[in-house]
């Protein structure tokens, strides 16, 4: 298994074209508000997150998204600044996605909008 972090070993793997820390608005019938979740938006279109920073590499993603096609933008319905969604084709899923500062979420945006149209 070619393990996208691990670049010394495998100098050929492309680095992941966005990661970072962002709060992801948690939907479940138990759950509900904003948890701080480690992202990873890698070449192939893939956006994988992880609980913490020090997962990435060394545990399974808690889930693994495919962006070509999805629809993504800023949201304000939310009432909280540098919100924004993302709304994949395949299944029936709104993410929530909130960014430190309006720079952090257009890095993101950017990086997303190049994964949705390849």
């Amino acid at each position: 298994m070619v393990v996208g972090s691990d670049i010394s070993r495998y100098p050929n793997t492309p680095r992941p074209t966005c990661r970072g820390y962002l709060h992801k608005r948690t939907q479940s019938a138990i759950l509900k508000g904003w948890r701080k979740r480690w992202f990873v938006l890698k070449h192939n279109g893939y956006l994988h997150y992880f609980k913490h920073k020090k997962d990435e590499g060394k545990c399974r993603p808690l889930e693994i998204t495919k962006l070509e096609g999805a629809e993504i933008g800023v949201d304000t319905s939310l009432g909280k600044p540098f919100v924004f969604k993302c709304i994949p084709q395949i299944g029936n899923r709104i993410f929530y996605f909130c960014a430190t500062s309006n720079q952090e979420m257009k890095r993101w945006l950017e990086a997303m909008d190049k994964a949705v149209h390849p």
